[in-house]
């Protein structure tokens, strides 16, 4: 992949549940300008929101650090990558696994990476014990006939 893109935005925020909400309206705001459909909205949404929850509750657990979020588009490609310096996975291809989660006793389902794969075209995930987590998922937008008001009006009403 070359590293020329039609735009790109980074931002960092607290590993606290509450950011994941503004991490996902970030990236949506971010991707209006290629005219995506709600249903695209959505979707990159929802993996946005599994992938900022795992480095919230496993990659940092229960201390604060810090979530990088690095969105890039390239002909109505949207990349997305989110990276903690958490603990790491231990068994990437298990964790990947539908239903497993070593955090039961939390009500986890163990379905985020499945939901991330199913929303997206492409998810990779690289991850050093001790050192972090980092998660990178593109999906390709079609070309939509609405107009952009309507997409910014989808995401102002976010839930």
């Amino acid at each position: 992949m070359n590293n020329i893109y039609d735009n790109e935005m980074k931002i960092e925020f607290l590993s606290k549940s509450n950011n994941e909400a503004f991490a996902r309206i970030a990236v949506a705001a971010f991707i209006a300008q290629l005219d995506p459909t709600l249903e695209e909205i959505a979707d990159i949404k929802t993996a946005v929101s599994e992938a900022v929850t795992n480095s919230i509750i496993h990659g940092y657990e229960e201390r604060i650090g810090i979530i990088k979020l690095i969105c890039k588009i390239r002909n109505k490609e949207v990349f997305i990558e989110i990276s903690d310096s958490g603990k790491g996975i231990e068994n990437i291809e298990m964790a990947k696994q539908p239903l497993f989660t070593t955090k039961a006793n939390l009500e986890r389902s163990g379905m985020g990476f499945t939901i991330m794969e199913s929303f997206m075209d492409d998810v990779e995930v690289e991850s050093v014990l001790g050192l972090g987590t980092k998660v990178t998922m593109k999906r390709k937008i079609k070309s939509n006939s609405q107009n952009e008001e309507f997409a910014i009006a989808t995401i102002r009403r976010e839930e």
